[in-house]
């Protein structure tokens, strides 16, 4: 079966694998450097994001917490942002940095940002069109039939489409975010400045790494697809 296909190992899985240990390590130490230098308001994120609706044209909204670490949050269905343990309890640059960025989330939903319509118009269809894809593309492999596997092809592209849209939307929120911080007078230094940007960058790039490990796993479906319908002749 094509689970085992050494392509697959050397193309698709290995590089996925290196690319979310380097991209989480570096999430991670960034994340801990600044962790240990406070803001200079010594507000922590739950604050922070308070201070952003008061001092900006933002609509406040409920801030919870939730259990865990670098599991922040905005949830549009139930309209509330939720921030970690660390972030919520912690005064540093790297929980100011995490409050904004989702409160740039925030602020793409209320002024109706496009890439956040396209991606809410493609969100019901990420229910089902994984599993339509895997069974569509297995049985067609199974069976050898290509016109079977270019289906699950093609439902599995509409999840890297989703994966490749995110990326944008992140990076937006995060350039959204520092803007926010700026406009509510919480951005006093060069350092703070300068660490709210590395750990939005570092955060950035876990999207980027999830797109591009979608986007290599199509490649490889495609390929096997052609390499299938090359035997049949």
């Amino acid at each position: 079966m094509f689970y085992f296909d050494p392509t697959y190992l050397l193309w698709v899985a290995l590089p996925a694998m290196l690319l979310s240990l380097l991209v989480q390590g570096r999430l991670k130490s960034t994340f801990a450097k600044w962790s240990r230098v406070p803001n200079s308001e010594r507000y922590t994120g739950m604050q922070v994001a308070q201070m952003i609706f008061n001092r900006t044209s933002l609509n406040t909204i409920p801030l919870e917490p939730t259990a865990g670490a670098l599991t922040d949050h905005y949830d549009p269905r139930a309209n509330v942002v939720r921030l970690s343990e660390p972030v919520c309890t912690q005064p540093s640059v790297a929980s100011m940095a995490i409050a904004a960025h989702e409160l740039g989330h925030v602020q793409q939903y209320q002024t109706g940002s496009p890439m956040i319509a396209a991606r809410s118009f493609l969100l019901p269809a990420l229910q089902f069109t994984p599993t339509i894809s895997y069974m569509a593309f297995m049985l067609g492999f199974a069976l050898s039939l290509v016109g079977l596997m270019w289906i699950g092809v093609f439902f599995f592209g509409v999840v890297v489409v989703f994966s490749l849209l995110t990326v944008p939307i992140e990076i937006d929120a995060s350039r959204r975010g520092l803007k926010l911080l700026e406009d509510a007078g919480l951005l006093d230094t060069p350092e703070e400045r300068q660490g709210a940007r590395q750990m939005l960058g570092a955060a950035g790039w876990t999207y980027i790494a999830a797109a591009a490990t979608s986007l290599m796993q199509l490649l490889y479906y495609v390929s096997l697809v052609k390499r299938s319908g090359r035997s049949r002749y």
